[in-house]
């Protein structure tokens, strides 16, 4: 019952801060730094940390002030790299642009974050959880409530009707998929057709499933876990006691999560975590 709690002020949060960005005429002159962190992820040129937030794209660099991509203030709710330079997000436009709706459907990038396209469900979908693994794109919808799958960024197949929260799909088989939700964490192996609950888990808001290494997740309180059997059994890592706000586990150890004081980095699965930047 708790955490049910602790979701559903998180995602009455998020709706929130998304409808806020619908109201162009109230949006201040200055835009806020990076605040409301919604996604991470890593450029494989140079392994760059890019950050998705309420205010647009930034990134990263260890010890340095973020670093705004573009003067695009647009909210991005999901993030994923796909490629060199190459991106995939979703969310609500720049409250300067007024020719938009007020759900960008999903949007791609192949300029680093630096332009955006749309490329497809423009006007009706918004992903706030979006992973793209074996050629194909996963995001779950806030306005149907479902997972959705896509093999060619262009049609879509509705799946599972759950209120999810976060996606990780196995780096082995694209059909096995984990979802947090608020009834704790859940699993299908049916390409998201159907899930079921995983006894035992830890209340995890965010999962995230790396090529090389154990699973990673985060709970309400910043609590990290690795799990090397897909899923099945946890193990405790380094408490951060602050409210997450986005994971990314990028295999070899390193680990990225962010609250809303600091973007923290580990080299050891969550073992240990040492403050990567200050968010302000």
């Amino acid at each position: 019952m708790q955490l049910r709690k602790f979701i559903a002020v998180i995602v009455t949060g998020v709706l929130a801060a998304a409808c806020s960005s619908n109201a162009p005429d109230d949006a201040p002159a200055i835009v806020p730094g990076m605040v409301h962190i919604h996604g991470l992820g890593l450029n494989p040129p140079d392994e760059a940390l890019y950050v998705a937030t309420h205010y647009g794209l930034y990134t990263v660099d260890d010890g340095q002030a973020p670093q705004r991509v573009s003067d695009l203030a647009q909210d991005f709710m999901g993030f994923t790299v796909t490629g060199t330079d190459e991106f995939l997000a979703s969310g609500h436009p720049d409250p300067a642009d007024r020719q938009q709706p007020p759900h960008l459907g999903l949007i791609k990038s192949s300029d680093a974050g630096q332009s955006w396209e749309s490329v497809s469900l423009h006007g009706s979908a918004d992903f706030h959880a979006l992973e793209y693994r074996h050629g194909r794109v996963y995001g779950h919808d806030s306005q149907s409530g479902t997972v959705m799958v896509s093999l060619d960024e262009q049609s879509w197949q509705r799946r599972a009707e759950i209120a999810a929260f976060d996606l990780a799909v196995s780096p082995e088989d694209a059909d096995e998929i984990l979802a947090t939700t608020q009834y704790g964490l859940l699993r299908s192996t049916d390409g998201a057709t159907t899930f079921g609950a995983i006894s035992g888990a830890p209340p995890l808001v965010f999962v995230s499933w790396p090529e090389r290494g154990p699973l990673l997740g985060a709970d309400l309180e910043g609590r990290l876990y690795t799990s090397t059997d897909n899923g099945q059994i946890w193990r405790p890592q380094h408490a951060l006691n602050s409210e997450p706000q986005a994971l990314l586990a990028a295999g070899d150890g390193r680990v990225y999560i962010a609250t809303d004081t600091a973007i923290y980095s580990s080299t050891d699965d969550g073992a240990t975590v040492s403050v990567l930047t200050v968010v302000e």
